[in-house]
């Protein structure tokens, strides 16, 4: 059954920019929106979850991403629909470490080894196409160095590996898929959206949302600094929730971090409750707050109807219109249940064995969903938002 859930409204703000045309979908049918979180190499489920959705004609009019959700909606939004699953396997298997044996063929005590030492690997080369060390770096020494260099990898590759995998001319033509990234702006702490419905987006719009510190430095963008967005939010629920004027929406929100688990007792288990609880989903004060205004709103419409048309003047028929109608947001939230031994640096593990299993997973946890989004009823609701959760499927290991 559908359960009701909540979150607050963030300070969000947008750039000023000219408004730019886009293709709306049809008034027969729903908005479908996809929710990207940040996750490092965790964002191969989110990859699946478009896969499945690609292949059971669910493809989404809106993908809003942070960090690598917004490399992965990057690539889902720029590129024509019969490329997109190409070029998304392009790029994980890009940035994805070979293994030493077939991870599938071996007991899971190997794979825990063999994906511990992919994962050192990566902190030692980086990973190709992605991000690399800093060699001689006078940051990790303590010393100043450019805003642009403060961090302990360079990111300078992504640039290149963006460029390959999006067509950012036609990410930016007006008529497809609309995309909207989150960063930070360094000097204020602000979340800044980037969508492509009021600016053109480019590589260093994405690299912005990634940018997480120290790992990684800030993107200059405009004269000002970013970090990844995840900083402040890392689940753009609040992106979609908070878009005007409000229409029917199926949304597909996609977590990659544990808000439960269980009391930690080492050094590895604090730092890895610690990742969870920093980047999992704030969402449901998100929906709270939405839920509020929803009622709100309806209170004031339904005070407006009582008023004779006669006595409304037209700052109160502005107004009526501002408040729109009625629309009901459907949250179908997919959840990645791997555990990855319960590594603090899961979100570094680019084994190729993991990134295969990852994307399948959520191809099948997407499946699921996607039944359950076919019993969404798009009926008007005291609440405005309704959250359907899946329970979480078996795993045979320690993923």
């Amino acid at each position: 059954m559908p359960r009701r859930s909540a979150s607050t409204a963030s300070a969000d703000t947008a750039p000023a920019t000219s408004s730019r045309t886009r293709k709306s979908p049809s008034a027969a049918r729903p908005r479908i929106a996809l929710v990207l979180q940040g996750g490092g190499a965790l964002g191969a489920y989110q990859a699946g979850v478009y896969h499945a959705l690609h292949e059971h004609d669910l493809c989404p009019d809106w993908v809003v991403g942070t960090s690598i959700g917004a490399i992965n909606a990057a690539i889902i939004a720029g590129n024509p629909h019969e490329h997109r699953i190409e070029r998304l396997r392009q790029f994980w298997e890009s940035v994805s470490h070979p293994d030493p044996v077939d991870l599938r063929q071996v007991p899971d005590a190997t794979r825990q080894l063999a994906t511990w030492l992919s994962t050192l690997d990566t902190f030692s080369r980086g990973v190709e196409g992605f991000f690399t060390p800093r060699p001689f770096n006078p940051f990790a020494a303590g010393l100043p160095v450019p805003a642009e260099e403060a961090s302990f990898y360079s990111t300078e590759a992504l640039r290149e590996t963006l460029n390959a995998h999006v067509d950012f001319d036609y990410l930016n033509r007006g008529d497809g898929m609309r995309l909207t990234v989150n960063a930070v702006k360094v000097t204020c702490g602000t979340l800044i959206r980037f969508d492509s419905t009021k600016l053109a987006i480019n590589a260093e719009h994405v690299m912005a949302s990634g940018a997480l510190p120290p790992g990684f430095a800030a993107v200059r963008i405009d004269g000002d600094l970013y970090w990844d967005g995840g900083l402040y939010s890392n689940t753009p629920l609040e992106v979609v929730l908070n878009d005007e004027p409000r229409q029917n929406t199926l949304c597909m929100m996609v977590d990659l971090w544990h808000a439960d688990g269980p009391e930690p007792r080492t050094l590895e288990a604090v730092q890895t409750r610690q990742k969870d609880v920093t980047f999992a989903s704030r969402s449901q004060r998100h929906i709270d707050a939405y839920i509020k205004q929803h009622q709100l709103r309806k209170i004031a419409r339904d005070a407006y109807a009582r008023l004779p048309a006669s006595q409304l003047s037209a700052a109160d028929r502005q107004q009526i219109a501002e408040l729109g109608s009625d629309a009901t947001i459907h949250v179908v939230r997919l959840a990645y249940a791997g555990r990855d031994w319960n590594m603090a640096s899961k979100d570094v593990n680019f084994s190729q064995g993991s990134i295969r299993w990852r994307w399948e997973q959520g191809y099948q946890d997407t499946l699921r969903g996607i039944a359950l989004a076919h019993t969404c009823q798009f009926a008007a609701s005291d609440e405005g938002v309704v959250v359907h959760e899946l329970a979480p499927p078996e795993r045979r290991d320690g993923r």
